[in-house]
């Protein structure tokens, strides 16, 4: 264990282990000024190791003229240096001076433990009435001028100086307790702080790992189902030719009932096929390899061709169909087989959720594509806004309930869902819808009560005017 550790432990643990760690500077320097300024007396806190952490004094004309004197600055020295290096075991400890006066050294307790000590002095003890013979005898004295100086040294009596100590040492350990409680709170929300960085880093890191799985998982998801859909594709397409064939007479006259039979069974393999064909986009789209080829799209001529696709099938709900394009609407930029795809999937959505009788209406207008850009917004702020087309789908069908709009493009989610769901699909369109229209770099909107119907946004950018 290094001694970081070690003196982590003791923290934790309620310990103090050096008072420097403890007891603030600047709080200890204020008193030991106050308490010089009040008594007289110089003061020095020093750490269990001997490093001064405060004082307060003001050089003694005594003092001041020993110094000049070889003799004397070396005994001063050396009595500093005796009563820096006392440590008390309980009490304080009287340490005298060759000069006369002395050293008061109290020991700092904190939970029974020493963890420094400060010396009060020099001072002369009242009891002393005149210099000591030691201070005549250092080298080159003037004895005359020593005895003067010495009579200017602050007194104090000596149950008063112990008195004064005292108190001094308690506001020291009160400053050392509250020292030591603000070490141990800023220790433990450290601690607390590293506890829950490793908990995130942990979490972080297995969170990694479970997105890498889920990417893979999803990866050999749509591999699969790649392969599977060109699997299938090939021999269903051979069904739907033998069926054709064989409606056609090919292989002989069929029964009124033998028709109706290949009728039903040429389109489940018409439904099948377009199941596949929908899965290989979603595989191309998820994975970003569809081609988009673009090309200035009349949106007239894209309605009308999706118009007169849906309307056999509008026709047999008695459903109204409306197509209306505003003048002076660009032609859109875009892919034309995928443009179709999008407005064929909304329309035949918005019929099959529609009851007998009512209305769906497909519509084109000019808008402006709002600039947005994932690296950031600043990009947005000084970009104009593009021109766009925008494309409406609305019917006065079911509607969608509020809380199953946010997932309607998810892959596989049905709004009916269940086994007892009154309208076919696997749930496919709306998401293909989603990824080409992002595709496109446009957006899609929707909007729906439920028992007035649905409206469907897509706003795609606009063909240059030359193209």
């Amino acid at each position: 264990m290094t001694q970081d550790d070690a003196n982590a432990a003791d923290i934790v643990m309620g310990d103090v282990v050096r008072l420097e760690d403890v007891l603030s500077r600047d709080s200890a320097a204020s008193l030991c000024k106050s308490f010089f300024a009040l008594f007289g007396l110089p003061v020095r806190v020093l750490s269990q190791e001997g490093d001064l952490l405060a004082e307060a004094h003001r050089d003694r004309p005594l003092c001041s003229y020993l110094n000049t004197l070889a003799d004397g600055r070396h005994r001063c020295s050396q009595t500093l240096g005796e009563a820096h290096s006392v440590q008390p075991d309980s009490g304080s400890i009287v340490h005298p001076c060759f000069s006369g006066a002395v050293y008061r050294i109290v020991p700092l307790f904190h939970q029974r433990r020493p963890i420094g000590r400060f010396i009060v002095g020099p001072y002369v003890p009242i009891e002393a009435p005149s210099a000591p013979e030691s201070l005549g005898s250092v080298e080159s004295i003037d004895t005359g001028a020593a005895r003067a100086h010495f009579s200017d040294m602050p007194r104090a009596r000596e149950d008063i100086a112990e008195q004064i100590c005292a108190h001094l040492g308690e506001v020291l350990e009160i400053l050392v307790f509250f020292g030591h409680r603000a070490q141990l709170a800023s220790a433990m929300q450290l601690a607390s702080v590293r506890e829950s960085y490793r908990e995130l880093a942990e979490k972080s890191e297995a969170l990694t790992e479970s997105h890498e799985e889920l990417k893979q998982v999803d990866k050999l998801k749509s591999t699969f189902l790649a392969t599977v859909s060109h699997e299938l594709r090939s021999p269903l397409t051979s069904i739907i030719g033998y069926t054709e064939m064989l409606q056609s007479g090919a292989a002989g006259a069929l029964s009124e009932e033998q028709s109706e039979i290949l009728k039903t069974v040429h389109g489940k393999a018409d439904e099948l096929l377009g199941l596949i064909s929908s899965l290989l986009d979603l595989g191309q789209l998820e994975s970003r390899t569809l081609d988009l080829r673009h090309e200035a799209v009349d949106p007239r001529a894209l309605l009308s061709g999706v118009g007169s696709t849906v309307v056999p099938s509008a026709n047999r709900r008695n459903i109204a169909l409306d197509i209306r394009v505003s003048a002076g609407t660009p032609k859109i930029w875009g892919d034309a087989i995928r443009l179709r795809q999008i407005m064929l999937n909304l329309a035949d959505n918005a019929i099959k959720f529609t009851h007998e009788g009512g209305q769906v209406e497909l519509g084109a207008a000019p808008a402006q594509l709002e600039p947005g850009d994932p690296s950031g917004v600043g990009s947005g702020l000084f970009t104009a806004n593009r021109p766009a087309v925008v494309l409406l789908v609305r019917d006065t069908g079911m509607g969608i309930a509020e809380d199953k709009l946010s997932r309607i493009f998810e892959a596989f989610y049905q709004v009916d869902g269940g086994t007892t769901r009154a309208h076919g699909g696997a749930g496919l369109g709306l998401s293909i819808v989603k990824q080409l229209v992002d595709a496109h770099g446009g957006t899609i909107e929707v909007t729906s009560k439920p028992g007035e119907g649905t409206l469907f946004t897509v706003t795609l950018p606009a063909a240059n005017p030359d193209a």
